[in-house]
């Protein structure tokens, strides 16, 4: 399908600026066809690319996805290694390829226990792109909702005792300069693939008012069309925030 087809199925003037994703159900995609998870974990990353590439032309400005969890850590210690290999191979990848798509990448949650060599490449790839002027790729590795609060509750607390933040000067938009998604508008829109109907920790504060969009689909079968099924959907919902 070619990209000019595909936006006159959406309203262009209603696309949400931030979508995020929770990338699941690589896994179950590759035993169902009989195969090892790290085949499912490489073909998801293979869909990271492409949507992100899609999105970028469509004209999101936001693409936030949940990449390595906090809680991932409790995984087989053969799977953890291979995903942080498939991480750093990303990001050597999207430092040759996304790069060159005006896409600026980022990456959030607490990298200080990554290995030395992603942190290196982390910040190589972010310096790389951070003068490009399109989407914006928000990769969470090592990331949990609950830690990220729990993190900027402990920096306020800090400022307040050190650094003369006064108390009263605390409010949910203070408190949303403390997150990792600082300056950042918060997810219009949140997609979770493979039939899980849960945040999973993935950015809590920020999705207080953001659409939920479900699918029985598995992350690495995910496809454009998907995309522009959520979109439509979110398309169609009445945003209030609380009002009539």
């Amino acid at each position: 399908m070619g990209i000019n087809k595909s936006k006159e199925k959406i309203d262009a003037s209603g696309l949400p600026e931030h979508i995020a994703i929770i990338m699941d159900g690589n896994g179950r995609w590759a035993q169902k066809r009989g195969l090892p998870r790290s085949a499912g974990h490489r073909a998801g990353a293979q869909t990271i690319r492409k949507i992100t590439e899609f999105s970028n032309e469509i004209g999101i400005k936001v693409l936030t996805v949940y990449a390595f969890s906090t809680e991932n850590w409790k995984r087989p210690e053969g799977e953890v290694n291979f995903l942080m290999d498939l991480l750093l191979e990303f990001l050597k990848d999207a430092e040759r390829q996304l790069a060159g798509k005006n896409i600026v990448i980022k990456v959030i949650g607490d990298i200080k226990l990554l290995s030395e060599e992603i942190q290196q490449q982390i910040h190589k790839t972010e310096t790389l792109t951070q003068n490009n002027s399109g989407l914006l790729l928000n990769i969470a590795i090592n990331y949990g909702g609950r830690d990220e609060i729990i993190n900027a509750v402990k920096r306020i607390v800090s400022d307040v005792q050190y650094s003369g933040l006064n108390i009263e000067e605390v409010d949910e938009y203070l408190m949303s300069r403390y997150m990792y998604t600082k300056g950042l508008k918060d997810p219009d829109l949140i997609i979770r693939p493979s039939g899980e109907l849960r945040l999973s920790n993935f950015l809590l504060w920020q999705s207080a008012y953001s659409e939920l969009w479900f699918s029985n689909i598995n992350w690495p079968d995910f496809t454009t069309e998907n995309l522009l099924e959520a979109i439509r959907d979110y398309q169609q919902r009445h945003r209030r925030y609380g009002g009539i």
